[in-house]
């Protein structure tokens, strides 16, 4: 575990909402000249607590599906299991894939064009490993919710109006060309890449470059530019909590309650499977029972259940198709 203050904290919180500004603007916002915000963020980055700097991009606007897929194991030795999982990792349109601890061993998160798509993909898996899986389950998402890192910062002020984006798959989907998604590329999992460097890359102007990403957030494409932390360097955990929900139309309202957490960061709306999933940033299991009380205590006809799901090992994460 690192120790960090308030201004650290402060800094984070600022990357987390716009992790392309300038270190100047940070430095206005937290209190601090830019060469100290630099180098507090260089000594974290150093430390580990920075990961990345990563761009949330909606992919549904460049008309993809998301799939997820709840695996459990059965009859299956550690070679074949890594087997499996590397199946997934290999498939250029597979956005996550985690082994999980709780109701399902697998969970596997994928980007298909249409439900055809997914089909033949499937019918493929299932053809090859079908007999490892004990159970499967498959689920459509249709939209998340994510919120500020409020986590870092529990002053109050910083709870108001805590939504940062939706995703959404409502809506008409835009064309973008191959300069276009080779940027999305790059920014995908550097959202600070400086404008020349891009330009280097992608054989356009600077000016080109800064015309792109502006266009791209303001038709959707792009809807924030984020830090990634490794939270157990601070001492928390993440945890992702599913609600079955007796009670559909209490949905929106449960939503409303829920956000107000300062611990939640996303909270996924989906057709199959769980009707919420929640994933939310605590120091232990105990804080995440209060609130599944909590939960429970406000709505208690609108639950039939909730389970626990803690991500072990992330195989892959990548928030854009392989081009």
């Amino acid at each position: 575990m690192v120790t960090i203050d308030l201004k650290d904290r402060k800094i984070l919180y600022q990357l987390d909402l716009d992790a392309r500004q300038s270190f100047t603007k940070i430095g206005k916002k937290v209190g601090l000249k830019k060469d100290v915000v630099a180098y507090r963020v260089q000594r974290m980055q150093d430390e580990g607590i920075i990961k990345n700097f990563w761009t949330a991009i909606n992919t549904f606007k460049l008309g993809y599906n998301v799939f997820r897929i709840y695996i459990n194991f059965q009859f299956v030795s550690s070679d074949k299991k890594i087997e499996i999982i590397q199946y997934f990792v290999n498939h250029k349109n597979s956005w996550a894939v985690v082994s999980v601890k709780g109701e399902i061993d697998l969970n596997v998160i994928l980007w298909v064009k249409d439900i055809y798509e997914f089909y033949c993909f499937w019918e493929k898996t299932i053809e090859l490993y079908g007999d490892y899986f004990a159970n499967s389950a498959i689920s459509i998402l249709v939209y998340v919710n994510a919120y500020q890192k409020s986590y870092l910062l529990l002053d109050k002020s910083e709870k108001s109006d805590r939504l940062l984006y939706q995703t959404t798959c409502g809506g008409e989907s835009i064309e973008i060309d191959k300069i276009d998604y080779q940027l999305l590329n790059e920014i995908a999992v550097n959202a600070r890449a400086p404008l020349v460097g891009l330009a280097e890359k992608l054989g356009c102007s600077s000016q080109t470059i800064n015309y792109r990403i502006k266009t791209l957030m303001q038709n959707g494409a792009i809807q924030a530019f984020r830090v990634g932390i490794d939270i157990s360097k601070l001492g928390l955990e993440k945890f992702v909590l599913n609600v079955f929900l007796r009670e559909p139309k209490q949905k929106n309202s449960l939503i409303n309650y829920l956000q107000n957490l300062p611990s939640l960061e996303y909270i996924d709306v989906a057709i199959g499977w769980t009707d919420l999933t929640l994933e939310v940033i605590l120091k232990d299991v105990s804080e995440l029972t209060q609130i599944m009380d909590q939960i429970s205590s406000k709505y208690p006809n609108a639950i039939k259940k909730q389970n626990l799901m803690i991500a072990t090992q992330y195989h892959k994460e990548r928030w854009l198709p392989e081009f």
